[in-house]
């Protein structure tokens, strides 16, 4: 377990740990591509492969975190922050002692942006909010059913929804983190950009519902962070993301694409980003393409950053969303960094 910044490179034996664990949908999506000829001129085929796998993990994963369910924790479900979308539903997590407003952790899944539900990993959840804290899993629009930046609009009226209604889900408006995992922490990364970056916010055409100085922090997990360096070029991994990215953004030509630019959040960050916890396994591709580049600008920057990665030769080989592994000793550990991060940085001024 070591920061980033660790030199000391095996390329060969990191190119065949990452070939082995290699972001766990490469396979299904590039299987399904080469199988099905329709997705030529649809992403749909591969999506609906591509879905049934995502999902398929996702409910293992959670079945395995039930073990480590806590105690105590009551929830608020199925809260509808968009009227007249029914994708628009959220869930919230809080200690039964809870008497007033808590910091809050606002989740947003992971699943390529094609897939998972916010019930997903639900454990976790409440373990974090066992530690403290107000947490809200959130559901979104998925594609290609629903295109970008649909999914960006909704989370920030979720914003604002958790604001309106701060006091009846315990949440404290001026200690908000935003977290995700996967394509949810790319969404989260790109909130927080446009929260803390008025000319990306006009670009995109949106007007935050938070603003700076209530976004306490970031935590991202195993995201993309510069989608123009995992789409459009050679290898299976870049042949992967170009599915998902079809799905979600709604063109083939991804390339020449306004949004894979706009999603590209290392583009759009600036000094007034707020602190940020950024972990990655090293057996996950994203961690030296997306997190350790993520990480090294936003240091340039001032930008007070954790990170959580891990040397090449560590074991056992830490693939994709490794954090939700807590039968693993590294997925407990880096738990334990998380919820450090969170109190630091919502701590009363």
């Amino acid at each position: 377990m070591t920061d980033a910044g660790d030199n000391s490179r095996a390329p060969r034996a990191r190119a065949r740990r990452r070939r082995l664990a290699l972001f766990g949908l490469a396979v299904p999506v590039v299987t399904a591509a080469a199988g099905v000829m329709v997705a030529r001129t649809t992403p749909r085929p591969v999506t609906k492969a591509v879905r049934w796998a995502f999902e398929l993990d996702a409910a293992r994963v959670t079945a395995a975190l039930g073990a480590h369910e806590p105690a105590g924790v009551a929830r608020v479900t199925d809260q509808q922050y968009r009227d007249g979308d029914p994708d628009a539903r959220l869930d919230v997590y809080l200690p039964e002692s809870a008497a007033g407003p808590l910091p809050t952790v606002i989740w947003t899944h992971g699943g390529g942006w094609i897939s998972c539900h916010k019930t997903d990993f639900a454990p976790y959840y409440r373990l974090l909010a066992a530690a403290g804290f107000t947490v809200v899993s959130l559901d979104y629009s998925l594609g290609p059913e629903q295109t970008y930046p649909t999914p960006v609009h909704q989370l920030n009226d979720a914003h604002a929804y958790l604001v309106a209604n701060a006091e009846r889900l315990h949440v404290d408006p001026t200690r908000i983190v935003l977290a995700g995992d996967s394509a949810g922490a790319q969404l989260s990364s790109q909130l927080a950009a446009l929260i803390t970056n008025p000319d990306y916010a006009r670009e995109v055409g949106v007007t935050p519902a938070l603003r700076p100085d209530q976004l306490r922090g970031v935590v991202l997990n195993c995201g993309v962070y510069d989608m123009t360096k995992v789409v459009g070029g050679p290898g299976i991994l870049a042949r992967a993301m170009d599915q998902l990215a079809w799905s979600y953004i709604g063109t083939k030509d991804l390339r020449d694409s306004a949004a894979v630019a706009q999603m590209s959040t290392i583009r759009h960050v600036t000094a007034q980003f707020p602190p940020t916890y950024v972990s990655g396994g090293n057996a996950d591709p994203l961690t030296d393409s997306q997190s350790v580049p993520l990480a090294e600008t936003l240091r340039g920057l001032g930008v007070d950053v954790t990170t959580v990665f891990y040397p090449d030769d560590h074991k056992p080989a830490l693939g994709h969303e490794y954090q939700f592994k807590l039968d693993n000793e590294d997925g407990r550990w880096a738990l334990e960094r998380t919820i450090e991060f969170l109190r630091k940085h919502t701590e009363q001024n």
